[in-house]
C-alpha cells in the first residue's frame, strides 16, 4: 500500500500525504489551520488519525410537527361536514314545495327538448312544392268559376220587383192584388234604395218587392230618370241583413270583358247568364219608336222580359249597369244575343248620389 495516498477527511476535503518518517504538517500550510474547517470546524489533527465530527452531518429535517398540523386541521372540517349537511336538509324542509317545483319545471323542459331532438327536422319547402300542391288542390277540388263567384257577389243585392193590380172576381166587391209584370231591381243603399228600371213600375196601382231572404215589402217611387228609363224605389220594410251592392266606374271597361247579368226573365230566378261586353256607347231605338236610349252598355250575356232594370256586374261582382233592353228586329220579345244596360253613372245620379 502506497504511504502516500490520499484518505478522505470526514468533511469532505483530502487529507495531505505524509512523509516516510510518519511526520507531517498540517493541512493548509504552515499557519496551522484545517483546511475547509479551521480550528473553530474541527478539522483533523496533525499527524493523527482522523476525527469523526458529528456536527458536520446535514441535519434531517422534522416532518412529524407538520403532519400533525395538518391532521389537527383536517378534524375540523370533518367536524363541519354534518352541520353543512343539517343546513342542507333544513332548507329543503323550509323550501320543498319550491324544490318540488322546480324539479318538475327541469323535467318538463327535458322532456321537451328530448322530444323535440327526437323529431325528424323540418322539411323545407321549395317552389316546386308549392306548384305541386297547388296543382293537386286545383284537380281533387275545382274552384268556383269567376261568373259564379261574381253571381253569388251580387245575388243578396238582387230583388223581384212586382207590378201589382186588383182584379175583381165574381161575386166579390173588393179586387185581389195580383202582378201584372215582373222586373228586376238592385239594392244600392242600406236604407232599401233600388234602382230599377222605369218602364217596369210605370202604371202600376202598387209595387211590392221580394229580397234575397224571402222578405216582402212595399215600395213607393222615389225619383225616375226617363230618358236613362230609371227609377228609384224606397222599400218600406227591409230585412236584417240587407246588403247593398257595390256600384263601379264604367271608365276603364272594355269590349271582351266578361260581365254577368242576374235577373227574373218571365218571372223565373234569380237568374245567372254570362257573357262578355260587346260595345260602348251604344244607341237604342225600340222598333215601335216609343224609346230611344243613347250611351248604353251593349252585352251578349242572355237577357229576356222579366230582366229589365238587374244589374249588369263584372266579374268582380260589382255593378256597372242596369239592364234596360234587348233587341230583336222581329216581333218576337226573346233575346237574339244583343242586349243594352245603362251605364251606373247615369243610374247613380237618378238616386241623388255623387258621380265617380
Amino acid at each position: 500500500m502506497f504511504s502516500g495516498a490520499r484518505r478522505p477527511t470526514p468533511g469532505g476535503a483530502p487529507s495531505a500525504p505524509s512523509d516516510e518518517k510518519g511526520g507531517s504538517e498540517p493541512v493548509g500550510g504552515p499557519g496551522g489551520s484545517a483546511a475547509g474547517g479551521g480550528a473553530a470546524g474541527g478539522g483533523a489533527a496533525v499527524g493523527g488519525a482522523p476525527r469523526a465530527v458529528a456536527s458536520a452531518a446535514t441535519p434531517i429535517p422534522q416532518r412529524r410537527p407538520a403532519m400533525a398540523a395538518q391532521v389537527a386541521d383536517a378534524a375540523p372540517a370533518d367536524a363541519k361536514r354534518p352541520q353543512r349537511f343539517q343546513r342542507l336538509r333544513r332548507f329543503a324542509g323550509r323550501h320543498d314545495r319550491a324544490l318540488l317545483l322546480a324539479v318538475a319545471v327541469l323535467a318538463a323542459v327535458a322532456i321537451v327538448l328530448g322530444h323535440g331532438a327526437l323529431q325528424p327536422p323540418a322539411q323545407r319547402l321549395t317552389q316546386e312544392d308549392i306548384d305541386a300542391a297547388v296543382m293537386h288542390t286545383l284537380q281533387t277540388k275545382p274552384l268556383p268559376s269567376a261568373e259564379a263567384r261574381a253571381a253569388a257577389i251580387v245575388m243578396p243585392s238582387v230583388v223581384r220587383v212586382r207590378r201589382l193590380g186588383t182584379e175583381a172576381k165574381d161575386g166579390e166587391t173588393e179586387g185581389v192584388s195580383v202582378d201584372k209584370g215582373v222586373g228586376t231591381g238592385v239594392v244600392i243603399m242600406e236604407n232599401g234604395t233600388i234602382l230599377t228600371n222605369l218602364h217596369v213600375v210605370s202604371g202600376a196601382e202598387r209595387i211590392g218587392v221580394v229580397f234575397a231572404d224571402g222578405t216582402l215589402s212595399d215600395a213607393t217611387v222615389v225619383s225616375v230618370q226617363p230618358e236613362n228609363d230609371l227609377a228609384v224605389l224606397k222599400a218600406r220594410s227591409l230585412p236584417d241583413d240587407l246588403v247593398p251592392a257595390t256600384l263601379r266606374s264604367t271608365a276603364d271597361l272594355m269590349p271582351g270583358d266578361h260581365v254577368v247579368a242576374v235577373g227574373f226573365p218571365f218571372g223565373i230566378g234569380p237568374t245567372v247568364t254570362s257573357g262578355v261586353i260587346s260595345g260602348l256607347q251604344q244607341e237604342y231605338r225600340a222598333p215601335g219608336g216609343e224609346r230611344s236610349l243613347s250611351n248604353l252598355i251593349q252585352f251578349d250575356a242572355a237577357a229576356n222580359p222579366g230582366n229589365s232594370g238587374g244589374p249588369l256586374v263584372t266579374a268582380d261582382g260589382e255593378v256597372v249597369g242596369i239592364v234596360t233592353a234587348i233587341f230583336n228586329p222581329s216581333e218576337q220579345r226573346v233575346f237574339i244575343g244583343i242586349g243594352f244596360a245603362v251605364p251606373i253613372e247615369s243610374a247613380a245620379s237618378a238616386a241623388g248620389l255623387s258621380p265617380f
